[in-house]
C-alpha cells in the first residue's frame, strides 16, 4: 500500500548512496517512495543542495535520514517547509555554528574507539584502508569491507570543517538510532548529541554501518519514525 509520505536517505563520508539498497528495498515494499542522495561530499554546501534536489523531487512530505556526516548534511536541509522529521543514523548532530570536524574532537570514553582518519592528502580525507574493515563495519562479511575499503569516496577537508548555519533538529521532530558497537563515531558522543537534539533515542547492536549490518533494524526505525509524523 503506497504510503503518504517519502524517505530520503543521505549517505555519510567515505561511501556513497549504494550502501543504502537494502533500506531502500525494504522500505519501497512498504509503500514509501525512497530517494537515495548522492553526496559530491566536496563541499557541505553542495551535499546540501543534492538534498535539497532530492526533496524537491519527492512527491509527498519527507522524512529524512541522515547517516554519520550525512547527519550535518540533514541538520542542514532539515528545516525545508517539506521536510516532517528527520532520522539520524549514528550520525553527527551539530548546532549552529558547529563543524563535523569540531564534533569530532570530543574524546572518546575509555573502550571506545574513533575513526582511523589518515592526515589529508591534497585536502581529501580516507580512512586507513587496512584499518576500515573492523572500523566501519566490523559486522559486515569482509569481503564486502575490504572491497569498501578500497573504493572510498574520498571526503574532501572543507565540508568537515564547514559549520552548520540552519538547523533543523530545533523546528522538526527528531528522531536518532545509536549504534553502540561503533567504532567511528564514539558512542557516547552519539548519546550526548542526540540528547542535546531532544531526539526520541533508540539503540541498536551495530556497527557504525547499521544500515549494511542491520537493514531490517535500520528499516524499522526509519518507519516508525514516518509513522509518528504521518
Amino acid at each position: 500500500m503506497s504510503k503518504n509520505l517519502s524517505v530520503v536517505l543521505v549517505h555519510g563520508a567515505f561511501v556513497d548512496g549504494s550502501g543504502w539498497q537494502a533500506v531502500y528495498t525494504l522500505l519501497s515494499a512498504e509503500g514509501y517512495e525512497v530517494l537515495v542522495v548522492q553526496n559530491p561530499a566536496i563541499t557541505l554546501e553542495g551535499d546540501v543542495a543534492a538534498t535539497e534536489r532530492a526533496i524537491a523531487e519527492a512527491r509527498h512530505p519527507v522524512v529524512l535520514v541522515g547517516h554519520s556526516y550525512g547527519g550535518a548534511v540533514v541538520t542542514e536541509a532539515g528545516d525545508n517547509p517539506k521536510v516532517k522529521a528527520i532520522a539520524y543514523i549514528a550520525a553527527f548532530v551539530p548546532d549552529a555554528g558547529e563543524s563535523v570536524a569540531v564534533l569530532n574532537e570530543a574524546p572518546a570514553e575509555e573502550g571506545e574507539a574513533k575513526a582511523p582518519v589518515l592526515p589529508p592528502e591534497n585536502g581529501y580525507l580516507v580512512v586507513n584502508p587496512a584499518h576500515f574493515p573492523e572500523a566501519f563495519a566490523a559486522d559486515v562479511d569482509p569481503d564486502i569491507t575490504r572491497f569498501m575499503a578500497v573504493a572510498q569516496m574520498p571526503w574532501w577537508l572543507g565540508a568537515a570543517t564547514a559549520p552548520v548555519t540552519r538547523v533543523g533538529w530545533k523546528v522538526r521532530p527528531t528522531f536518532y538510532l545509536l549504534a553502540s558497537a561503533d567504532r567511528m563515531v564514539p558512542p557516547s558522543a552519539q548519546r550526548r548529541m542526540a540528547e542535546r537534539a531532544g531526539a526520541r533515542l533508540s539503540e541498536i547492536d551495530s556497527s557504525h554501518a547499521a544500515m549494511l549490518s542491520r537493514p531490517h533494524e535500520v528499516a524499522d526505525f526509519i518507519s516508525a519514525a514516518a509513522q509518528t509524523v504521518a
